[in-house]
């Protein structure tokens, strides 16, 4: 079942191709296999806090990678800004957990299809590819803004954590 999540987001990826208007704008490569993202955030303010009103992107790679961002824009546009990063954080302690950890369907949803990806350190990074890059358009997003996101998504910590997922 799992499988065929990841297959059909890769055959047939949401939000793919880039789209204005736009916010922020990232391109991010996995120098191990050379899969690359470009990705856009748009912001909106709701209720006082900042809200993902879109998540376009270009995607070259792997089924893995190609499809992981296609679950992650899927999951999370919409959403607060904070809600969102907490996804993202799940999402990263189920790539990190050597697939020793039971993923939480209701924060995840599809994202608990790479369950198994997290029983292979060279695919993790094709998983987290996406993820990182959202992270890092975020916080330019938030930035050009004049917008805090509390330090969780600013681009030295995102670097930081995908060096992490390098070793």
């Amino acid at each position: 079942m799992y499988q065929e999540i990841i297959l059909e987001h890769y055959r047939r990826p949401l939000h793919a191709g880039l789209r204005e208007p736009f916010d922020a704008q990232v391109q991010h490569v996995n120098p191990t296999c050379g899969d690359e993202v470009t990705l856009r955030v748009a912001l909106k303010d709701t209720d006082g806090e900042p809200a993902l009103s879109d998540i376009s992107y270009e995607a070259l790679g792997c089924s893995i990678s190609q499809a992981s961002v296609s679950v992650m824009a899927d999951m999370i546009i919409g959403k607060p800004v904070s809600e969102a990063m907490a996804v993202s954080d799940e999402f990263l302690k189920l790539m990190q957990s050597r697939g020793e950890l039971e993923p939480d369907e209701d924060v995840l949803g599809d994202a608990v299809a790479f369950e198994g990806v997290s029983k292979y350190p060279a695919r993790i990074k094709c998983a987290l590819l996406g993820w990182m890059a959202w992270k890092d358009a975020t916080a330019r997003a938030l930035s050009e803004r004049g917008q805090d996101d509390g330090g969780r998504a600013d681009a030295e910590s995102v670097s930081s954590e995908a060096d992490r997922e390098r070793a």
